[in-house]
């Protein structure tokens, strides 16, 4: 038992090498990997959605590519707080493209939660515009 309480203790800052100074608090936390677990999470992420069925996946694909438009440097889907109103009126005319390229588009909803998904891909590094194809 002993031995399980000492693996969950954050590590004392003289134990860490190459850093001077106090150390922020989820550094000292065992298993901390920072950029490269961020990175691992977009993998498992992109992975897991190109298990969405094909409907589903090909909205995904069609509302990557309209982002792409409202992606650029100081684009309002880059603000730390983005507002609710824009990212809605951005999903409401992402509906209506979809609505007159296919006989059954998706309902607003669910349109809203890919879009919100592509975006935190594209806020924490994910791949721009489109899935790897895996399948």
């Amino acid at each position: 038992m002993e031995f399980h309480s000492k693996l969950l203790q954050p590590l004392p800052e003289d134990k860490v090498r190459g850093w001077n100074g106090p150390l922020p608090f989820y550094m000292t936390y065992p298993d901390y990997r920072g950029a490269e677990n961020e990175a691992r999470l977009l993998r498992d992420l992109e992975y897991l959605q190109q298990m969405y069925p094909g409907d589903v996946r090909r909205c995904q694909r069609r509302i990557a590519e309209i982002l792409d438009r409202t992606d650029y440097e100081g684009s309002m889907i880059y603000d730390e707080y983005p507002d609710r109103c824009s990212l809605q009126a951005l999903a409401g005319s992402m509906c209506r493209i979809l609505e007159s390229e296919e006989g059954n588009p998706p309902t607003e909803e669910m349109i809203q939660v890919l879009l919100f998904n592509e975006i935190y891909k594209r806020r924490h590094g994910g791949r721009r515009g489109s899935f790897s194809t895996w399948f």
